[in-house]
């Protein structure tokens, strides 16, 4: 009795972020969903620690090379993972390459082995990499998701596509939310003339047909600009277009709250205005930024990966997951290496997930839910 007594008492002390997390890991599957993220969100800090081998480094010997799975049973006993290795023969037909696994040859899985080069963070030199085969030759390293046209291994330009596709996702998306909170907020606090602006501007954007606009705007990228600049551009124009809906949204969440008592109060006793949007408005419906937050970083990553597939966002030699989604854009390079699909797969499980912990984030910080 005392500890339900104990657990009780502190449901009423509790701050608001702590009673946030004890209704959230209830939520199971956004628990889950929140580790899937934390996990690709640590792949992206440091994809090189991740990558096998160089995601640039090309070979044309080793074109289309299909997917090398790690195994753990050899001659139906369990044994240390390991990977078989490939040999690849000239079919007399078509002479095209066709690679078969060589099963009298294996390349065990070590952990944590030495491999090129690169620096940690960004910061730290290094030549450590989570996982590595061993016995594999210079340029003869399993390939986990296979090779593309040019022999460029998979698994390592898939690790290295994800810092560049999360981090627009989430850069973007915290411009434009930062853009439609201000905005929107400006809009329905005041009202009258500002209100009229913005909202004409927010009608103008919303009314110009995207793909038209991406088209116009990928072409005012010079060519001559390097990756970092038109990774900045990319995630700016993402941004610029993707604010209006959730400004729209706080508009009209400040037209029902600033007549309320508690923005009266604050009001009399001489708070200012940007203290009482930002300390008394905009907290009111945190979960509701959370949830157009959290459902927005999926879109843009849909966004920059399809601007990448048809050309008009990253190219190459950035790596991205729609860069990547260019190697399959015809029918016979997915007929021929449908593995080059694989990074899609990837985008469908971030953004599933990041959906689903959306939900979950929205459900427990609603002040309202049971």
């Amino acid at each position: 009795m005392a500890a339900k007594t104990d657990a009780t008492s502190q449901v009423y002390v509790a701050p608001a972020w702590k009673m946030t997390w004890w209704r959230f890991r209830k939520h199971k599957l956004a628990v889950f969903c929140l580790w899937l993220i934390g996990l690709i969100a640590l792949i992206s800090i440091s994809p090189q620690f991740f990558a096998t081998t160089d995601p640039y480094a090309t070979s044309a010997r080793r074109a289309y090379i299909p997917t090398q799975f790690i195994r753990v049973v050899h001659d139906g006993q369990l044994t240390m993972p390991f990977v078989y290795g490939v040999v690849g023969e000239r079919n007399q037909r078509t002479l095209r390459m066709e690679w078969v696994i060589d099963d009298e040859v294996r390349y065990p899985v070590r952990f944590f082995v030495r491999g090129f080069e690169y620096r940690f963070l960004g910061l730290i030199p290094t030549d450590r990499h989570l996982i590595g085969f061993a016995g594999a030759p210079p340029g003869e390293t399993p390939a986990l998701l296979g090779t593309d046209r040019l022999g460029r291994d998979q698994w390592s330009r898939l690790m290295y596509g994800t810092q560049i596709s999360m981090s627009i996702g989430l850069v973007a998306v915290a411009l434009s939310t930062l853009l439609g909170i201000i905005l929107g907020g400006i809009s329905g606090y005041f009202g009258g003339l500002t209100d009229n602006i913005i909202q004409r501007i927010i009608e103008l954007l919303q009314a110009l047909p995207p793909i038209p606009v991406w088209l116009a705007l990928s072409a005012a990228l010079p060519r001559t600009w390097p990756v970092t600049l038109v990774y900045f551009a990319i995630t700016i124009i993402l941004a610029l277009l993707g604010w209006t809906r959730l400004a729209r949204e706080v508009r009209g969440r400040f037209l029902s709250l600033r007549e309320e008592d508690f923005v009266t109060a604050a009001r009399l006793v001489g708070a200012s205005r940007v203290r009482i949007i930002f300390s008394h408005m905009v907290p009111s419906f945190t979960s509701h930024i959370i949830a157009a937050v959290t459902l927005a970083i999926p879109l843009m990553i849909l966004n920059e990966t399809f601007l990448s597939f048809l050309g008009l966002g990253l190219r190459p030699p950035a790596i991205s997951w729609g860069v990547m989604l260019q190697e399959a854009q015809n029918l016979q390079s997915v007929v021929n290496a449908p593995w080059l699909l694989l990074p899609g797969a990837f985008v469908i499980i971030a953004v599933l997930a990041l959906n689903i912990l959306g939900d979950g984030l929205r459900d427990a910080a609603d002040p309202y839910a049971n």
